[in-house]
């Protein structure tokens, strides 16, 4: 089985790419005021036989309340995005699926013991008149020598169609996984902002804030 691993990091994203890559320092400059001097894109892709597993950050966006406090307004996430091979070394990358991983979806993997397994499923249309057109899911569950089976499932009742992709994940990439995980998860919940915090600034006016319990039901 052929099996390739690749860390991309770019900073002049051009049309040559073979594949596109995910913006990781989208940072927070519209909740700010300021922008970056330069953008990075950044992904770990695992390239197997059947299919490639392209892992990249996205980092949550925020919003001003009435009073000039900052919130989380959508949630980050760690996405996985799948591609079909089409040929030796050669993947669709326009009949990609993705599946976004939660915060605490996130946390299930950084503690996945040796030959245990999960699985998780998502309706990208949930509590909508849509709920149920399209539904995903994710398992990974255990292979020889402490490795992993991560398979996506995408059943579209509309398109009448049932994908599947499967990547074997060995146990030194499920590491890079695994480490990568635990670094980014303050960054997609926002965390890494309380520590940019200007000297003086009073972070007890953050429990003055009225909550919507939609920021947690329906990101």
């Amino acid at each position: 089985m052929m099996k390739l691993t690749r860390f991309v990091l770019s900073r002049c994203p051009t049309k040559s790419h073979t594949r596109p890559l995910s913006l990781f320092s989208t940072y927070s400059s519209n909740a700010y005021g300021s922008s970056s001097s330069s953008v990075l894109y950044v992904d770990y892709t695992i390239f197997k036989g059947k299919a490639a597993l392209s892992i990249s950050p996205i980092l949550p966006t925020f919003a001003k309340t009435s009073s000039g406090a900052l919130i989380v307004d959508k949630k980050g996430a760690i996405l996985l995005k799948f591609y079909p091979a089409i040929g030796e070394r050669k993947y669709d990358y326009e009949k990609k699926q993705c599946f976004a991983l939660s915060a605490t979806e996130l946390g299930s993997l950084i503690g996945l013991a040796p030959a245990k397994s999960c699985e998780f499923f998502h309706d990208p249309s949930m509590k909508t008149s849509n709920a149920g057109q399209v539904r995903k899911s994710l398992s990974v569950s255990p292979l020889s020598e402490d490795g992993y089976f991560f398979t996506l499932t995408v059943v579209n009742s509309l398109l009448k169609t049932n994908e599947r992709f499967t990547v074997p994940v060995t146990k030194a990439e499920f590491t890079v996984m695994q480490t990568s995980f635990s670094f980014m998860l303050p960054y997609i919940m926002g965390w890494h902002q309380l520590s940019s915090q200007s000297p003086g600034s009073n972070l007890a006016k953050h429990s003055e804030v009225s909550l919507s319990p939609n920021l947690e039901w329906n990101r």
